[in-house]
């Protein structure tokens, strides 16, 4: 293990020093950007502008206290939840919890890699869906089983990064077409209204920015990425408490910075969608996925950016299968020891199992696609199982604020009031989306 290390104490070493947030990006932009939020905005136009802005920016609150409590304790989040107060067999039943949202996971990435075979097909490559996805999943798992992960992450970063630019240079494109965004369009979308059917606001609301999944991801970033091994093993010292506070300054700017950088990705997909996709009355379902979004750059740039479109959506969709794989088989592998199906007596014994689970989980999800095709449909299972789990997230979150977290490492009272507002809201949006769906049932 290496040895802790001081934390940078000037904004330049600061910065210098970002990374798990900024990793977890390159996933973040992703099928909840391209083709979530194109979606709601296509139902509903501009007048939820306010809840793409909150769903991006209340979950960070949550995201540093998670990864606060790992720095502190070099726990990692399935550790963490399974030390929660409150019924349990085997495992806490927070623990049980997540494993209704995984399942709900695997059927999002299933979604995923059936809209990469959407991406070819409407390419004009002349295969069957389903073969397109075998190859997919396959490049997935033997990539991941022979250790490219760099490889690929540094590629699709760059790409994911360049379409986002585009996406957000097609926004001001549109001002010279037919689609100008108004001022009074913009204003609408702060008028905080909400649909009569709130079902796929409540997808967007749990799958964009940081979703449930990257919130339990997270804080493994901050323990494998340098930030837990630098503060070092609690020994009660000044020394390790200024440790703490300095690598906890940097994981709060890398947690912010990429938190910009993915409102801006997701304002950007909303706000193309909504004036485009709505205006032309255009849905975004299971049938033609890729056809529609492509609208939104035709009308910015013109019929040639039918295949750059395509190239960024290939890009997108293609890391997020591969990062998503890459984190679930880890979640998974110490899921498993948790619940005692499995053992792990050797840092090895956990290799082996995930670089079995890299190969296995990408075949479950193409199985998926093959039973079931359709792309957008599966992707919003796994939307909404992440939306019932954060409530659940943020009151654990809340739980390690006030109990476990040591008292020289307490945030201050504003901040405390913002994992409270974080919370309340991502509450608010699950029982919302319970009564809603009620009373729609009872009509």
């Amino acid at each position: 293990m290496a040895s802790p290390q001081s934390a940078p104490t000037h904004w330049a070493q600061i910065l210098r020093h970002v990374g798990p947030g900024l990793i977890l990006t390159a996933s973040i932009v992703g099928s909840g950007e391209l083709i979530v939020t194109p979606k709601l905005a296509g139902e509903t136009g501009f007048k939820l502008l306010w809840l793409i802005v909150l769903g991006c920016v209340i979950k960070v609150f949550v995201q540093i206290e998670l990864g606060r409590y790992a720095v502190a304790t070099g726990k990692t989040t399935l550790e963490a939840l399974d030390s929660i107060p409150g019924p349990r067999f085997v495992v806490s039943w927070l623990l049980w919890l997540w494993l209704g949202m995984y399942v709900a996971i695997v059927f999002q990435v299933a979604g995923i890699v059936g809209g990469i075979a959407e991406v070819f097909s409407s390419a004009g490559v002349g295969l069957d869906k389903k073969f397109i996805a075998i190859a997919v999943g396959a490049s997935c798992a033997v990539l991941l089983a022979i250790g490219r992960y760099r490889l690929v992450e540094n590629a699709s970063t760059a790409m994911v990064v360049a379409f986002t630019l585009a996406t957000i240079i097609a926004v001001g494109s549109l001002q010279w077409s037919p689609y100008a965004i108004s001022g009074a369009q913009i204003a609408e979308g702060f008028t905080f209204s909400l649909p009569e059917n709130f079902m796929t606001a409540f997808g967007a609301f749990g799958i964009i920015g940081v979703g449930a999944s990257e919130l339990i991801y997270y804080p493994y970033w901050c323990l494998e990425k340098g930030y837990a091994v630098n503060v070092g093993v609690n020994d009660g010292s000044p020394a390790w408490t200024e440790r703490a506070k300095g690598w906890m300054r940097v994981m709060r700017t890398d947690a912010w910075v990429s938190m910009v950088i993915y409102t801006t990705a997701t304002v950007a997909f909303y706000l193309l969608g909504a004036a485009v996709l709505y205006a032309k009355g255009l849905k975004v379902t299971d049938k033609g996925l890729i056809d529609t979004l492509a609208h939104m750059y035709r009308e910015s740039f013109g019929q040639w950016s039918f295949y750059a479109f395509l190239i960024g959506a290939f890009f997108v969709l293609y890391s997020t299968a591969f990062v998503a794989t890459a984190s679930n088989a880890r979640l998974l592998v110490d899921g498993l020891a948790l619940f005692k199906v499995i053992k792990l007596n050797t840092p090895e014994d956990r290799v082996k199992a995930i670089k079995l689970w890299v190969c296995l989980l990408p075949a479950i999800s193409v199985g998926m696609f093959m039973v079931w095709e359709k792309p957008v449909t599966l992707v919003f299972v796994g939307a909404i199982g992440q939306g019932i789990m954060l409530p659940f997230l943020a009151g654990a979150a809340l739980y390690f604020r006030h109990q476990r977290t040591p008292p020289e490492l307490q945030p201050g009272t504003a901040w405390t009031a913002g994992v409270w507002v974080s919370a309340f809201s991502m509450a608010a949006a699950g029982i919302y989306q319970v009564v809603s769906s009620v009373m729609e049932k009872l009509k």
